[in-house]
């Protein structure tokens, strides 16, 4: 079993800064891929950034050259640096990891967290 677990989330006003913070824990072989997903309230569930094990990236256009998206493989950590932070960022922001074990690769979530932007 791997658990995700978010930190960071918070209130910020328009225009500000969060880094969002996801370490993955449990019995694995290594971390595919790790990202970010979000849901404002009334909507789907949304792709915002991803890195595979071997750094490629993946952004969605509403936050290419404001969101970077980082991996410390030594900690199963990821990370994402959110700037220039708009009233539609508002949403809850849930960490995401495709875990490789000896026979399957596996998708896990984490339990999501808060980020409200808004003056």
């Amino acid at each position: 079993q791997v658990q995700l677990v978010e930190s960071g989330g918070d209130l910020v006003q328009p225009g500000g800064s969060l880094r969002l913070s996801c370490v993955a824990s449990g019995t694995f072989l290594s971390i595919n891929k790790m990202g970010w997903y979000r849901q404002a309230p009334g909507k789907q569930r949304e792709l915002v950034a991803s890195r595979s094990s071997s750094d490629s990236t993946n952004y969605a256009d509403s936050v290419k050259g404001r969101f970077t998206i980082s991996r410390d493989n030594a900690k199963n950590t990821v990370y994402l640096q959110m700037n220039s932070l708009k009233p539609e960022d508002t949403a809850v922001y849930y960490c995401n990891a495709i875990v490789q074990t000896i026979s399957y690769a596996y998708e896990y979530w984490g339990q999501g967290t808060q980020v409200t932007v808004s003056s």
